[in-house]
């Protein structure tokens, strides 16, 4: 909105009001402009969800310190959404179409994370909604976003292959069906990642810091081409939604730092799922997204492994999963697993951003 009013409609007039055209300006207000609402609404939102009794409910079968957090208020992502939505309103491009879509996806995933929260806390279960109902969920609004995408004037389905110098293979109608399962994979893989004080957030922004990084030189030809990665053009204002997330990120970190006061629940980690591999598909870096994000890829298939082998052999792999519980168990304290959850995630950051210049 204030690209719209500020740049196109007065800066003819008022010839500084042309700093509102440049991403960098926009990036930084957009995610100053999500940390100050996240610092202003989020005491008012955490006495809201206290006073509600809109507290996690914790299984049984969890570690004994978890126990301890029963009651603390839960669908903190709200604050989250609510940060980045407003944030990107005012500082994006209203006309350009990506915005809308990961904006979709986001608010989509967090709709269905705010029933299962809402589930749990109300009715003190801590199942919330079944996995199925879940999944056709999430199924559906990856479905729209992806054929949505698919049908965008000049859209084509062609994928980037990292270290592969101008290699970007078309896949065709391949595209919509592996998208799907690559947003609905990635959202529920930062879900589990969501087990401990501020662990789940941390990754987050690192994550979104590259994925914005990416979007501002795919979205800039002379850029893209120099480095001879795939022009996606208008891709850099996803630049603006990461800066937005950052910004919301850290302003939620305030109060979910450990001890925590609040919880993002299933409203904030689905959500942020989705919308960091909404746009990693849109820019055509999934890969980049697999390797910054590759904490959450660890937790995911931490479950799947421990799943399978007890399935197949009666064994557990690990004492408890996701991994990060199992650590737990080994006795670590929990800001140590945090703190270097966060230091494989920076690792894992710098790696990706790496395959800008190795190509």
């Amino acid at each position: 909105m204030l690209y719209h009013l500020f740049y196109e409609l007065l800066s003819a007039d008022i010839s500084g009001l042309n700093v509102f055209r440049y991403l960098t300006f926009r990036s930084v207000g957009a995610s100053l402009t999500a940390l100050l609402i996240a610092f202003i609404a989020g005491p008012w939102l955490i006495r809201e969800l206290g006073d509600r009794q809109l507290g996690q409910p914790i299984l049984e079968d969890l570690p004994d310190r978890h126990q301890g957090k029963r009651g603390t208020p839960t669908m903190g992502g709200v604050l989250i959404l609510a940060a980045v939505v407003i944030s990107t309103l005012l500082w994006a491009e209203w006309t350009n179409p990506f915005v809308w879509i990961v904006l979709f996806v986001t608010l989509g995933c967090g709709a269905i994370g705010f029933v299962d929260d809402y589930r749990k806390a109300i009715q003190k279960n801590s199942k919330g909604i079944s996995a199925r109902e879940k999944l056709v969920g999430q199924l559906a609004v990856a479905s729209i976003a992806v054929v949505w995408l698919y049908n965008l004037p000049g859209f084509d389905a062609a994928i980037s292959v990292p270290l592969v110098k101008s290699f970007h293979p078309q896949i065709g109608w391949w595209y919509v069906p592996i998208a799907i399962v690559f947003i609905v994979g990635f959202s529920n893989a930062v879900n589990l990642t969501d087990g401990l004080d501020g662990l789940a957030i941390g990754p987050t922004m690192i994550t979104a810091a590259v994925i914005g990084l990416f979007s501002y030189v795919v979205g800039h030809a002379v850029i893209a081409n120099y480095l001879e990665l795939k022009h996606v053009p208008a891709a850099g204002t996803l630049a603006v939604f990461c800066a937005a997330l950052i910004g919301s990120g850290l302003g939620f970190l305030w109060y979910n730092t450990y001890p925590a006061s609040v919880f993002m629940g299933d409203t904030g980690a689905l959500a942020l799922g989705g919308a960091l591999s909404t746009m990693a598909v849109i820019i055509r870096q999934e890969v980049v997204l697999v390797i910054a994000g590759g904490v959450f890829l660890v937790e995911m298939f931490s479950v799947m492994i421990q799943v399978a082998s007890f399935k197949t052999r009666g064994k557990r792999v690990f004492r408890m999963s996701p991994i990060h519980l199992h650590y737990e168990l080994r006795g670590w304290p929990e800001p140590k697993i945090i703190v270097r959850f966060w230091i494989i995630s920076v690792i894992l950051g710098l790696v990706s951003l790496s395959l800008l210049k190795l190509r």
